[in-house]
Formats: C-alpha cells, sequence, structure tokens
C-alpha cells in the first residue's frame, strides 16, 4: 500500500498499539496511543481541547499535528443521506491536502454494526468506488478496517491476549505490515467521534 500520511508510520512487520482514552475533565478528552513500550506514538485532541464539534486532530508522538479531521455539517449534512468526514495533511507549504474520507450512512434506527461505513483515500488505491471499510462494531470494540479485497488491514479489540481483559477505557489495535498507522488511527478517531466517546462534546 502506498503510505497515506507518510512512509515513516509503514511498518515492516505486524504492530499492536494500545488505545487510552482521556476522561474530558482531566485533559479534555480525545485518547493516546502506545507502543509495547507504553511510548506514546499518537494521540488526538478532541472537541474537549480544541472547541469544536467535529473536528479533531491526530499528533505524533511528539505532539506535532499529522491529521485535521473534519466532520462536514450545516446545510450539506442535511441534505445527505451519509455523515462524511474528510482527513487532511499539510504540505510544506501549508495548504491543506485531503488525504481520506470515510462516509457513514445516516439511520433513524438503532444499529449494532457499521455497516456502511466506507473510507476512500487520496491517491485512490482500489478500482471499487471505495477503498476500505468498517466491518463490525466501534462502540464493543470489535471491528476491523477491511480493504477492497476482503483483507484484514486492521483489528480493534478489548483484549490483547486470550483471556486478557482491558477495562472500557482501554483497548488495542492491530495494524497488518505495510499500511499506513497514521491513517488507521486517523479512522479511530473519526469513529470514536462518530459514537459520541473521548473525542466528542
Amino acid at each position: 500500500m502506498i503510505p497515506l500520511v507518510s512512509k515513516l508510520y509503514c511498518s515492516s512487520s505486524e504492530v499492536v498499539f494500545v488505545v487510552r482514552t482521556r476522561p474530558h475533565v482531566i485533559n479534555g478528552g480525545g485518547f493516546v496511543v502506545t507502543d509495547c513500550d507504553q511510548k506514546v506514538v499518537f494521540s488526538v485532541d478532541g472537541c474537549g481541547v480544541l472547541g469544536k464539534e467535529d473536528e479533531l486532530i491526530l499528533r505524533d508522538g511528539k505532539r506535532d499535528a499529522l491529521l485535521l479531521l473534519r466532520g462536514k455539517g450545516g446545510i450539506f449534512e442535511a441534505l445527505s443521506f451519509h455523515k462524511m468526514w474528510r482527513a487532511y495533511k499539510y504540505d510544506f507549504q501549508g495548504s491543506k491536502k485531503v488525504v481520506f474520507s470515510l462516509k457513514r450512512p445516516k439511520s433513524c434506527l438503532p444499529v449494532k454494526n457499521d455497516v456502511g461505513i466506507k473510507i476512500n483515500t487520496k491517491p485512490k488505491v482500489s478500482t471499487k468506488d471505495w477503498d476500505f471499510e468498517i466491518n463490525g462494531y466501534f462502540p464493543g470494540k470489535k471491528c476491523s478496517i477491511i480493504d477492497s479485497q476482503g483483507n484484514v488491514v486492521a483489528q480493534i479489540g478489548t483484549n490483547k491476549k486470550a483471556g486478557e481483559m482491558l477495562s472500557k477505557d482501554i483497548y488495542y489495535v492491530s495494524i497488518k505490515p505495510g499500511i499506513d498507522q497514521a491513517f488507521v488511527v486517523g479512522v479511530i478517531a473519526i469513529l470514536d467521534n462518530i459514537y459520541g466517546e473521548s473525542t466528542s462534546c
């Protein structure tokens, strides 16, 4: 796969990260992502830090901004059958460039899976009208990001090893070799916000 954010975030082997949500009252919400040595690799600032609904910032371990994640709202959302999010990165000249977009169908009924959530990347990595999709249910921390050929590229779960349970504020993500880790964490940040978790207002 072509690096979407940077080749710095593509590993030649599978990686497992731990995601820890931050309480709204202490750090304004959001979450941090750590490696097996408990070193912070990524963090996400949400509404509690930024003060804006439907806007998130994905940062690297040094707290430098990697992606601006923004949900489309207003009349566009009211007239659409989908909720749309876009991820932007800034180039060296300071202009924004769309890296990926995530589209979730609106539903009047409560759903227990993430059917219909599609992700398009720029540049496209598939000949289909979508490049990745979400399979499973994010609030239950049992979901996967799947490419257009049906391959699991990232898995989100609640137990690192069989029998080892983590708290509801801690879960893991396993990312396959060659997949842009910043892209995966950006998708997780958007899902977190969609479902009203740590990054939402």
